[in-house]
């Protein structure tokens, strides 16, 4: 009798196997994130927290496995944070700590997911650009209310032992310095070289 099952066509993997390429590619990136993260946490930039230099990473494996992806790869950048440069808030507020760092990182990921495929419909480039700046405002917005939430009386003796103008001011600029133009410049520098990355990427996934 004739054997007529077919051999699955490029880009039709079996099911399955896209899965193991995706765990494969997301536990490649959570290194790099995990490594670039512990590397960072010893630099500070004119302010009282590390920089961040994974959210490059993060866009990548939002772009390439969608929200679900941005969002581990920002859990994992949450809890290197939670292990690295928490020392100043956990004595504090443990539970407020938490819930801090750890929604920081995740919408972080999450917007990166949510906004790449659609701006991707206009140019890869210009979908690295926007989450270039939206991942790390994110980042730095969740930050700043979880100081406001979870940390106030705190932040408000910081201010004032900083002879800051306001809280607000100190919450900014004070704390977290200019961390947030270097994590800004650093994705923006990257850009066509994380363009080039996701559609090196895709490439990878179509041709399984």
């Amino acid at each position: 009798m004739e054997n007529t099952t077919k051999a699955p066509e490029k880009g039709n993997s079996p099911k399955g196997k896209f899965s193991v390429y995706t765990i494969v590619g997301l536990g490649l990136l959570t290194a790099i994130v995990v490594v670039l993260q512990l590397f960072a946490s010893q630099i500070r930039i004119g302010g009282l927290f590390s920089i961040t230099l994974c959210l490059a990473p993060i866009a990548i494996g939002a772009a390439l496995y969608g929200w679900k992806g941005g969002v581990w790869l920002g859990f994992a950048f949450g809890l290197v944070v939670m292990f690295t440069d928490t020392a100043l808030f956990f004595p504090i507020n443990p539970a407020g700590t938490i819930i801090t760092v750890m929604a920081k990182g995740m919408l972080a990921g999450l917007a990166a997911g949510l906004l790449f495929k659609p701006l991707a419909k206009k140019s890869d480039l210009f979908a690295v650009i926007v989450c270039g700046v939206v991942v790390p405002f994110v980042n730095k917005a969740i930050f700043v209310a979880g100081c406001g939430i979870f940390f106030l009386d705190t932040v408000k003796s910081w201010a004032s032992s900083a002879e800051a103008t306001s809280v607000v001011a100190y919450l900014f600029f004070g704390m977290t310095g200019f961390n947030f133009l270097v994590e800004l410049g650093v994705n923006l520098v990257l850009s066509t070289a994380i363009v080039r990355i996701i559609q090196l990427g895709r490439k990878k996934l179509v041709l399984q």
